[in-house]
């Protein structure tokens, strides 16, 4: 089983001390350092190799959301803070999760387990055959499996995902479904559309043909990966 190596970056030592005794549980987790000074957590992410920063958001100098970008694909980031407002921000930030204080070990867990499978060499996601999308109301989520969607429209602040019979429509952006999405099951084909490849019916030079005898451009910038992906299909 692969190690991921862990920094801890809180300016709150409870929380830091917390997060300590999370991460020794898990086997396959291994803590290179924890601080409480976000401008040492830059000194540390310079020398050390690191797979996960758990990552403190409202902290003095440099706030977590600024450190996020500045570190922006050098590693896995879950946001542990007590303030939710900034979920949506996370998510833009290709955020694995967003663990929102207080938070028992099993939440924290789950969290985890997205890197782990995110890191299998089957390159499945945490998602399994299903995911809960969120509707209208502060906690109504709605189960969608994963063979009834047949593509995902951006709506500027909102996407509207298309099942066999029916749009939800939910406050997200396109590039997180599609970072989370599972590669083998979605793909995107032009900035505003990730479609299902099973869901495919057919496609030509310029567009995609879905089962519901919806048609949808393929981009110009989305050509080429669409193609190797539908070639590699080919029998």
């Amino acid at each position: 089983m692969k190690t991921l190596n862990c920094l801890i970056v809180d300016d709150e030592a409870p929380a830091v001390r917390l997060l300590e005794s999370y991460v020794s549980k898990v086997p396959f987790l291994k803590l290179v350092a924890s601080t409480t000074n976000p401008i040492e957590a830059l000194s540390i992410i310079e020398k050390e190799r690191l797979d996960i920063i758990f990552l403190d958001i409202q902290m003095p100098t440099i706030t977590g959301i600024q450190l996020s970008k500045i570190i922006k694909g050098k590693m896995h980031v879950i946001f542990t803070t007590a303030y939710p407002q900034f979920a949506l921000e996370s998510y833009e930030l290709n955020a694995v999760d967003y663990l929102l204080k207080p938070f028992e070990f099993e939440r924290f867990y789950n969290a985890v387990l997205k890197i782990k499978s995110k890191d299998a060499p089957t390159n499945q996601t945490a998602f399994n055959n299903f995911i809960f999308i969120k509707t209208d109301g502060k906690n109504n989520f709605e189960k969608v499996s994963l063979k009834d969607i047949l593509y995902i429209e951006s709506l500027k602040n909102y996407v509207s995902i298309h099942l066999t019979d029916k749009q939800i429509i939910t406050y997200s952006t396109l590039k997180y479904f599609e970072t989370e999405l599972p590669k083998n099951k979605f793909i995107k084909i032009h900035k505003s559309y990730v479609v299902s490849i099973q869901n495919i019916i057919k496609t030509d030079t310029l567009s995609v043909y879905i089962s519901n005898g919806n048609n949808l451009p393929i981009g110009d910038t989305y050509k080429k990966q669409f193609f190797d992906a539908i070639n590699k299909l080919m029998l």
